[in-house]
């Protein structure tokens, strides 16, 4: 797709959840003729996110995206979400869509998303793909939530060293020597002004966190029945999520694979797509863990 050339989804719509009381947004790129990806959101991006990277994949595949609560263009009440919920409500979209089965990418927050569709509609997926995420019950993963959401709830000014502080810990030291300066600030920025007058749901975003890590410790084999091959995409230099606490995952899942991306941090799709997508097609075409 060239600079120039508008991407705009194929279909659009909403789906009514919590007995119509809430709204799902969701956008869908295809004719319907192919397999099915949908990238799921990290915690504070939305649908047109994703717009840059849509064309890595379409349109070999159809892409289907959609916003969580607190998100773009669903609903943004100042009340509990439940990462297993935003897992039905994407099954939900599907029906709505006429998809059956999907390749599911979550990065970040999405893969807490991606990884409650393993555990409970295994049945709806082609593969499964994982990348700065957990599955274990961490010390250092809640200092670093706790911390976040003393940021969210205090003022303006505060928030905004917060977003710096966010955006030197996202990224390996490659990417953040190109775009340090100019280019990060005006990502910083957006973060920042998109959140400033409602910071509520990044804390709601966040918070959903906690029932999600109070399930693995009520049952702490949750995930090892998740025999959908699951690919694991770490950043060696992630410092969000380390590359030690990924690797944790694949004696928890019993059909996964990690793959080290080198010299890139906690964004592996952004910082080393030269590695990340290629990776991922061959995964998609095999819908096996043995892929070369």
């Amino acid at each position: 797709m060239s600079n120039n050339e508008k991407l705009t989804p194929t279909r659009t719509g909403f789906i009514k959840v919590e007995d119509g009381t809430r709204q799902v947004y969701w956008e869908y790129f295809g004719d319907g003729e192919k397999e099915v990806v949908i990238f799921l959101n990290g915690l504070a991006m939305l649908t047109k996110s994703w717009y840059r990277t849509v064309p890595f994949l379409h349109p070999d595949y159809d892409i289907l995206l959609y916003d969580y609560f607190g998100q773009g263009s669903s609903s943004q009440e100042d009340e509990p979400y439940f990462i297993h919920r935003f897992a039905d409500y994407l099954i939900e979209v599907m029906d709505e869509a006429s998809v059956d089965k999907i390749h599911p990418i979550g990065v970040s927050y999405g893969g807490f998303i991606a990884a409650d569709l393993g555990r409970l509609h295994q049945d709806r997926l082609h593969t499964l793909t994982l990348s700065g995420i957990l599955l274990t019950r961490e010390a250092l993963f809640q200092m670093y939530q706790d911390i976040s959401l003393r940021f969210y709830h205090s003022n303006d000014e505060v928030f905004d060293i917060y977003t710096q502080y966010l955006y030197e810990k996202t990224f390996g030291e490659n990417i953040s020597r190109k775009i340090y300066g100019e280019a990060m600030e005006r990502g910083r920025f957006k973060f920042y002004d998109r959140y400033k007058d409602k910071k509520y749901c990044l804390v709601r975003l966040t918070e959903a966190q906690n029932p999600f890590f109070e399930n693995i410790d009520n049952d702490p084999n949750a995930y090892r029945q998740v025999m959908t091959p699951t690919l694991i995409l770490t950043g060696e230099q992630d410092r969000a999520i380390p590359p030690w606490q990924q690797a944790q995952m694949v004696d928890i899942l019993p059909n996964s694979r990690q793959v080290m991306l080198p010299e890139c941090g906690h964004m592996t799709y952004m910082e080393r797509p030269d590695v990340f997508w290629p990776t991922l097609r061959k995964f998609f075409a095999a819908k096996s863990i043995d892929f070369e």
